[in-house]
């Protein structure tokens, strides 16, 4: 990566015509020598074979961004940054980690054609023959550009033959044949698999396997545990795995708010006046208030009041609320539509403001529901872990309206859950321009 950065600080100055000087090969030489202390801490040169691309990509951002700091505070104490020329250092750290990228893509692409062609392989066997095992020999054969050659499963639990259901991957031998053969050099990686119940086992094929060269992977048996937002943590040291937890601490959760504050203003500025419209037609048209708030779960599980246009005759939130049905006795003829259009739902973009609701997220559902549900819905709860949303990735996969029954809900939650393991503000925007598209040609509300 050294050539790279310097060739991009060359070019940088050369561009802007401001000459090479001295301080330029000093900050070449400290970006260089900065870049690889940090990218080394930042596991930037570790085997490409376990890494995906994007992850190396951002850890040549994460690495260069550290340089950056650095030199931008070294100039800053020495009162030397007024000796550079602001438009070449700028479009210096712009492009460096450009061209590192480009040049990683390049050699990557080159490497992935050699593997996908059988050149430049090493060989795996797998310990442990179960179904997580079959998940990652399944997860090698189909990413070929990693270039591990799967020999086979190792297992010498009792019944491991019979269970082995991968015809296309055998069952090569015990633990003590994976050993022999990794001691003979045939074996260049291992990735263990062995049940979380088989500590003893999995200490055992480690310490034997510290004889050999072959290069050591756990992997841990986390199927008996149903993610959510999962991530390795430290305690001073200590790695932990975390196995629930809301994606809305720091960073995620300041960007996730910023994006609400934003956007909610330039919806509100637009719909003000439609929902003042609606508002003087719904008291005209019916007795009542205009606005139905109903008590519905936020997030961690709080209670909070949810607002929206009052659409049925009667606007009760006793226990035992009755979902709206095809022909509901209860909803008004301007309700009908109201719902049918999705306009009842606009009062939302205020408890969006708030900060009760997020304007993507699950659907917040009655209390009585909640209660209902979370009793017979395993993790029914966790889509709780994030704020209730205006629409949602359930949403937009078809899964709106009413849940007259058990299936229905399952699913609904599924594609909330997928949604909180996988949040990002681009699948936010995927997720609200998707909900434009389907207003008009929605069934499912009523």
């Amino acid at each position: 990566m050294g050539p790279c950065i310097a060739s991009s600080l060359w070019l940088a100055v050369g561009l802007y015509n401001v000459g090479w000087a001295p301080q330029y090969s000093l900050a070449m030489i400290l970006g260089i020598a900065l870049f690889l202390v940090s990218a080394e801490a930042n596991n930037l040169y570790s085997s490409w074979r376990v890494h995906t691309l994007r992850e190396k990509f951002r850890h040549v951002a994460f690495a260069w961004f550290v340089v950056v700091v650095a030199l931008i505070a070294f100039g800053f104490l020495t009162k030397t940054s007024a000796d550079f020329s602001r438009v070449a250092m700028t479009i210096w750290f712009v492009w460096s980690p450009v061209l590192m990228v480009l040049v990683r893509a390049m050699v990557r692409t080159i490497l992935r054609e050699l593997r996908i062609r059988g050149r430049n392989t090493r060989t795996l066997a797998v310990a442990g023959s179960g179904k997580l095992a079959r998940e990652v020999a399944d997860k090698v054969k189909q990413e070929k550009w990693m270039g591990l050659d799967l020999v086979g499963f190792y297992d010498d639990h009792e019944g491991a033959s019979r269970t082995q259901t991968d015809k296309s991957v055998p069952l090569e031998g015990n633990l003590a044949d994976l050993v022999t053969k990794a001691t003979k050099g045939e074996i260049d990686f291992v990735y263990i698999t062995l049940p979380m119940g088989d500590e003893k086992k999995i200490v055992g094929l480690v310490d034997e396997l510290a004889n050999t060269t072959t290069s050591v992977f756990l992997v841990p048996d986390l199927f008996v545990f149903d993610l959510l937002h999962s991530s390795w943590i430290s305690l001073d040291g200590i790695p932990m795995i975390s196995v629930f937890d809301t994606p809305f601490y720091g960073v995620d959760g300041w960007l996730k708010r910023f994006e609400d504050i934003v956007l909610d203003s330039l919806i509100l500025t637009l719909i003000s006046i439609p929902m003042l419209v609606i508002a003087i037609a719904i008291k005209l048209t019916s007795p009542g208030p205009v606005i139905f708030k109903q008590r519905r779960y936020g997030l961690s599980g709080k209670v909070m009041e949810v607002w929206k246009f009052r659409t049925m005759i009667v606007h009760e939130d006793d226990e035992d609320i009755a979902q709206a049905t095809k022909g509901d006795m209860r909803v008004t003829r301007l309700g009908a539509f109201l719902r049918r259009t999705s306009l009842d739902e606009l009062p939302q973009f205020i408890n969006v403001l708030q900060g009760r609701m997020s304007i993507v997220g699950p659907r917040p559902h009655a209390v009585s529901h909640n209660e209902k549900y979370r009793k017979l819905l395993h993790g029914y709860m966790l889509r709780h872990k994030v704020k209730p949303g205006i629409t949602g990735w359930a949403q937009i996969n078809g899964w709106r309206g009413e849940t007259e029954n058990l299936e229905k809900m399952k699913y609904r939650i599924t594609y909330d859950m997928e949604y909180i393991s996988n949040l990002s503000l681009w699948l936010d925007f995927k997720i609200i321009a998707s909900t434009l598209l389907m207003l008009v040609r929605d069934r499912n509300a009523y």
